[in-house]
C-alpha cells in the first residue's frame, strides 16, 4: 500500500513555510537527515496518522535523482521486490538503504520512466 509521499525542494524555508500555510501541515527538520517529517493530519505516540486512508510523508533537497514528488509504497520484503522490479524491466535508481533504526528505503525507477519509493519496516 502506498504509506508515505516526498516532495523534494530547492528551498527549504520557501517551501515548508508553503506547504504549513496551504494545508497546515506541520513539518519538523531532521538535519541530520538532511529530511523534513510532514504530518499531514494527527498522529498517534507511534507518529501514525489517526485518520484512516491519511498518510505523512517527507521533504528534502531535490537532487538530480529525485527531482519530483514520489509515492512511497510499504513491502514486506524490499530486496525480493527489487528482483521483481529488475526482472520485469525496472531499474533501480537507489539501493535497499537503512533509514535509522525504522526500516529501509530503496527508489526504483518503472517501465513508464515514473520513480518511485519502497518501504521495508525492520521488524522488531
Amino acid at each position: 500500500k502506498v504509506v508515505h509521499f516526498e516532495v523534494p525542494f530547492e528551498d527549504e524555508k520557501r517551501a515548508t513555510n508553503f506547504y504549513k500555510k496551504v494545508f497546515d501541515w506541520k513539518i519538523n527538520p531532521i538535519p541530520e537527515m538532511n529530511y523534513n517529517i510532514v504530518h499531514t493530519v494527527e498522529v498517534d505516540e507511534k507518529q501514525m496518522p489517526k485518520s484512516f486512508g491519511a498518510i505523512n510523508g517527507g521533504m528534502f533537497k531535490r537532487s538530480e535523482l529525485l527531482n519530483n514528488p514520489i509515492i512511497v509504497i510499504d513491502v514486506k520484503n524490499i530486496e525480493e521486490t527489487i528482483e521483481k522490479i529488475k526482472e520485469l524491466g525496472g531499474e533501480i535508481l537507489r539501493p535497499k538503504t537503512p533509514v535509522g533504526e525504522m526500516g529501509f528505503v530503496a527508489y526504483f525507477k518503472d517501465t513508464e520512466d515514473n520513480i518511485i519509493g519502497l518501504w521495508e519496516t525492520v521488524k522488531r
